[in-house]
């Protein structure tokens, strides 16, 4: 996983009462820090130095932090963490939909956000930096190219993944017919890091079935197991 000295976070909160203290947090934990108050600013920073990961306030005036999630999440994998008032349950859930990985509700405890950056970090470095196995991976009318790191259907259309998603998508294929829990899950894509603050796997679960079911109310490639966790039932072939 990336150093904290090697990792450029990017705060993005109009409030200066938390936009300030939190880069001073970050940076005190050895982190290197920008700070920005709007969703322009923000962009500002992306192109003028290389980014590692979003912390974003969803409430701001002008665009706000969903509409610069699209925006971030349209360009590629960059990962984001949302940070959202309590009152904010719909948008908190369409941010997630939109590809954030993960997210803290204010007044939060700067520990446990420090324990998401390390999580959502570790997740993003294992699908950097895992070695990729050779050939195409077909499941039912999917193609997954982990070259690439590009996902298909079998008539060419293609089903974009954030980092969180591919690096599941890989654990659940490799393990394909095998029921894992989400601890086992925690364990394969994140590490222990995630800690018991982690709810990611549930969300980029539903993510995933939105993206490759036909119902992702009644899935039929990955399925719950009652009271064991998930398992992938669709058939594997690897080219």
């Amino acid at each position: 996983m990336r150093a904290a000295e090697d990792t450029h976070v990017l705060v993005v909160d109009d409030e200066p009462s938390i936009r300030e203290p939190l880069v001073d947090y970050l940076a005190m934990n050895g982190y290197r820090v920008s700070g920005a108050p709007t969703a322009q600013a923000a962009r500002d920073v992306i192109a003028a130095d290389p980014v590692h990961i979003v912390l974003l306030d969803i409430m701001m005036p002008g665009e706000d932090g969903l509409s610069l999630t699209r925006s971030i999440r349209a360009d590629g994998s960059l990962p984001i963490i949302l940070l959202t008032a309590k009152a904010e349950d719909t948008d908190r859930i369409i941010g997630l939909e939109m590809g954030a990985d993960d997210y803290v509700v204010k007044p939060f405890n700067p520990r446990e956000l420090l324990a998401r950056i390390k999580a959502v970090m570790r997740r993003a470095s294992t699908t950097n930096e895992t070695t990729s196995p050779s050939g195409t991976i077909q499941f039912d009318r999917f193609i997954l190219d982990p070259e690439g790191r590009t996902l298909t259907t079998d008539d060419g259309e293609d089903i974009p993944l954030t980092g969180g998603e591919y690096a599941l998508l890989m654990v659940l294929i490799e393990r394909a017919g095998r029921v894992l829990n989400r601890d086992q899950l925690l364990d394969l894509t994140q590490g222990r890091e995630a800690g018991v603050f982690d709810r990611s796997i549930d969300n980029q679960i539903s993510r995933l079935r939105k993206k490759i079911e036909d119902d992702p109310k009644a899935p039929a490639i990955i399925k719950t197991v009652r009271g064991g966790g998930y398992v992938l039932s669709a058939k594997v072939i690897k080219g």
